[in-house]
């Protein structure tokens, strides 16, 4: 019997809901919820707050989960609002000059699409890239198979003379996983910045950032924390290219900051932040993010897997969406895929697709669809007989 390392006692979810949509928004352990109500006390009672405990200490805990998360160093994690500001972040301090390009896969969610394109008043070019033969937007495009070598038609385009690569880690629609490591590598060499969007991969893998620029996410889909607070990590030698925001937290004792503002600017992840934190926000996922670490990312990563596999292996069994659990199941032998299954809708439809997520509903089983593809999305806290509802539910 496979024993889930997120015991779902921990949250508010019971048996007639079956939540399948981390990918689209996680639910919050119920610690979470107390961990609020705590801070809150606090802010009642505003004499209780302190600086070096709250203030400057809430940030300070959350930056050390955050940097377990991705497996970094908390030096290098910015608090942000969330994927866009942080990838906004990155996109105006950059040192950017006329005729730079940037160049992104087709298809990448707007938060990493629009701080780009918002660059095209001072000359820098947003080029998009097809991933493989067939990929279209939307609807149109074919969905992708494990023989397609995704890295190589962007480093081909990344090699003309890009100054940054900007990239989904998981996409958001189909669910494929791009391999860091290995653009990471290429983008060294060729001194390109990369740069990732890695909401739909933070909390259910640990992503390689040996060559990465910077790894934006926001906290409210695998992070199971509410919305409204994320994290920036940068590499160090990458950090220093960029303009400090400049708020007062992002320099050297900043509380003598009334006094002499002639101070220096910190070389730490806190130079990339926007400011006073939601401190509230900061309890809440340090809470959630302590629930995720006490088992471990490598742990809720394999258990994912595991569940995957089954459902691919229920569903062939049953003979249905064969040509889909083929494709998913090459990808997955391929460590191609994040933390949901993307079924291609084949030829049937946003009319069919709709109804079936309104059937799934009806039983209790909450699903997701994006641009043409039905989104399984599983987390540590799924259990083994949930393979087999999510496939009576396909069957019917």
């Amino acid at each position: 019997m496979m024993v889930p390392p997120l015991n779902p006692a921990l949250f508010h979810l019971d048996p007639d809901h079956l939540w399948l949509m981390h990918c689209a928004d996680g639910p919050v352990p119920k610690s979470v919820s107390r961990s609020v109500q705590d801070f809150l006390h606090k802010e009642l009672w505003p004499w209780q707050l302190r600086w070096n405990e709250d203030v400057l200490g809430l940030p300070h805990t959350l930056r050390e989960s955050a940097a377990r998360i991705v497996n970094g160093n908390p030096a290098d994690i910015s608090l942000t609002p969330n994927t866009s500001a942080a990838l906004q972040t990155i996109s105006r301090s950059f040192p950017w000059k006329a005729g730079d390009e940037v160049v992104a896969p087709l298809g990448e969610f707007p938060s990493n699409v629009l701080p780009w394109q918002a660059l095209a008043p001072r000359g820098i070019t947003f080029h998009e890239v097809p991933l493989w033969e067939g990929h279209r937007s939307g609807w149109e495009s074919t969905p992708p198979t494990a023989a397609m070598d995704f890295e190589n038609r962007l480093l081909r385009f990344a090699r003309s003379g890009a100054r940054v690569l900007t990239v989904s880690w998981i996409r958001f629609q189909d669910g494929l996983k791009l391999d860091l490591g290995r653009l990471g590598k290429a983008c060294r060499e060729q001194d390109v910045c990369l740069v990732v969007d890695g909401i739909q991969g933070a909390g259910t893998g640990i992503p390689d950032l040996s060559g990465v620029g910077a790894f934006a996410t926001g906290g409210h889909k695998g992070l199971l924390s509410p919305q409204g607070l994320g994290f920036l990590w940068t590499h160090p030698d990458f950090r220093k290219q960029l303009l400090p925001t400049g708020t007062w937290l992002s320099i050297e004792d900043p509380a003598m900051a009334d006094t002499d503002l002639d101070r220096t600017w910190v070389a730490d992840g806190r130079r990339l932040e926007p400011g006073g934190q939601n401190l509230m926000a900061c309890a809440a996922m340090i809470e959630a993010l302590k629930v995720l670490l006490e088992p471990g990312i490598p742990a809720i990563a394999e258990h994912i897997q595991r569940l995957q596999r089954q459902l691919l292996a229920v569903l062939e069994l049953r003979g249905i969406w064969l040509e889909e659990v083929r494709r998913l199941r090459a990808l997955l032998e391929a460590d191609r895929l994040g933390p949901f299954l993307a079924f291609h809708h084949g030829g049937r439809g946003p009319q069919a697709m709709q109804e079936l997520l309104e059937q799934g509903a009806r039983q209790g089983i909450y699903a997701t669809v994006r641009e043409g593809y039905l989104r399984i999305a599983f987390h540590g806290w799924h259990e083994e007989g949930d393979t087999g509802r999510i496939a009576e539910w396909l069957d019917a």
